[in-house]
């Protein structure tokens, strides 16, 4: 092991929003396979535990260690692009926004993706990262086929042919079954999206939801706490011809109102809480309506510069209206000022074993708050509401669930953790947050 990418951690690692701070004994930033095998068997002969870690976009302790951190920084680009199959073999490390880039050059594009570039590949799908999609379900369910290195040194390949056991559990793997090292995933001619963004009342957009999902590819929209108002986003594929934002409109609509001017209502917002109310009617109007036609990715995704803590529950389609109802009563009855708007998105099912849409047609809820602003209070209100209707939570965001609570909501969990009981007997890639929602 080389001293080019091994080193003693000097400093503290902190996820992307501050939530999480570890110290790990050692860093590696393995060059190769066969680099990150001699790793993981040298962290076993010294007693450490083992933790890959991606960007640090999740805002659990998913990838937190007092041990070995397994940096990807190095196993990074396209293996292989096979337009036969329709497939793209890609490195670990790889940034989403490098691969989308990539494949845009090469004419071709992923079916569907969340809105955030900056995640590597295998730390958005090891957690679950999604979109939304009537028809199209997350990157996970995009993959054909994965590469795995368990804790014994063993490279696995994995897909529906080959290890089908641990590929129909290792999509989303969570970084407890072994350290991703490539992913193999569907792909498809690029094609152009037309975006629609208009405002919309809360009572007519949860009125017509089941109709707005049923009409559209994809479909979201955000409500603003404190008000009757939402902004809602419509991406549906497109003839063409293609109609890209203006440089201008666009960098005035995403950079300025959407992340800078934002930046300085939060920031008011968390000194002054009683200016809340006034900033969210004010933000809920700033927006206009909007159409755009591009290829995917930009469409699907957009700046996210404004720090802030996340909580989402996955909750059965048909329950999620009523849930978001129940969080707009909370909100109108308590006491909180929360100043960032709450998330909707759909997923159709899927069958990956810990996957938030496993077995069922889901709807997504997600919660912020601006970084340094305290969430407890409001997170455990909204989680209260998103268990009774028999919630999910998204594996990266905040959640205080265990694993006596997940095995009941999700059918497949034994299954998992009996893949991972035989990749990792000792736990070699545990940590306290899987203890805490794998158990023991």
């Amino acid at each position: 092991m080389t001293e080019t990418y091994v080193r003693t951690a000097t400093s503290p690692w902190r996820n992307w929003a501050g939530t999480v701070t570890a110290r790990p004994a050692r860093i590696v930033s393995p060059a190769s396979v066969d680099e990150l095998a001699e790793a993981l068997r040298r962290a076993s002969e010294d007693g450490l535990r083992v933790k890959p870690v991606g960007t640090g976009h999740s805002f659990t302790a998913t990838a937190a260690t007092d041990g070995l951190l397994v940096r990807p920084d190095l196993l990074t680009g396209i293996r292989e692009i096979d337009r036969k199959a329709m497939t793209v073999t890609v490195e670990a490390g790889t940034p989403l926004k490098r691969l989308n880039t990539a494949l845009a050059r090469e004419g071709l594009s992923l079916t569907n993706m969340g809105d955030i570039m900056e995640q590597t590949v295998a730390g958005a799908t090891s957690t679950g990262t999604h979109g939304t999609g009537r028809d199209s379900a997350s990157i996970s369910a995009q993959i054909r086929a994965l590469e795995l290195v368990t804790a014994d040194g063993t490279v696995l390949r994995c897909s529906e042919t080959e290890n089908a056991d641990v590929f129909a559990v290792a999509r989303i793997g969570l970084g407890a079954l072994g350290v991703i090292t490539a992913i193999t995933f569907a792909v498809e001619p690029v094609f152009l999206l037309t975006a629609r963004e208009e405002p919309m009342s809360f009572d007519q957009v949860t009125t017509e939801f089941d109709q707005l999902v049923a009409e559209n590819e994809h479909f979201e929209f955000y409500w603003f706490p404190h008000t009757g108002n939402c902004n809602t986003k419509r991406n549906n594929r497109s003839a063409g011809p293609a109609a890209p934002l203006g440089r201008v409109g666009g960098w005035i609509e995403d950079e300025l109102l959407s992340n800078g001017v934002f930046q300085v209502a939060c920031a008011l917002g968390r000194a002054v809480p009683a200016t809340i109310p006034s900033i969210a009617r004010i933000s809920s109007r700033a927006l206009s309506a909007r159409t755009y036609t591009d290829i995917p990715y930009k469409v699907f995704t957009s700046p996210r510069r404004v720090r802030f803590v996340e909580m989402e529950y996955a909750l059965p389609r048909e329950a999620a209206v009523e849930a978001l109802r129940e969080v707009r009563a909370m909100v109108d009855r308590s006491p909180l000022r929360i100043s960032f708007p709450v998330e909707v998105r759909t997923a159709p099912a899927d069958d990956i074993a810990l996957s938030t849409a496993s077995g069922r047609e889901s709807a997504y809820i997600a919660v912020h708050l601006y970084r340094g602003t305290p969430y407890q209070a409001y997170f455990t209100a909204v989680e209260r509401i998103m268990t009774a209707h028999g919630g999910r939570p998204h594996w990266g965001k905040i959640n205080t669930r265990d694993a006596a609570y997940l095995s009941g909501v999700y059918p497949r969990f034994g299954e998992f953790t009996a893949v991972r009981d035989r990749l990792d007997p000792d736990r070699l890639f545990g940590n306290d947050y899987l203890r805490r929602v794998l158990g023991d």
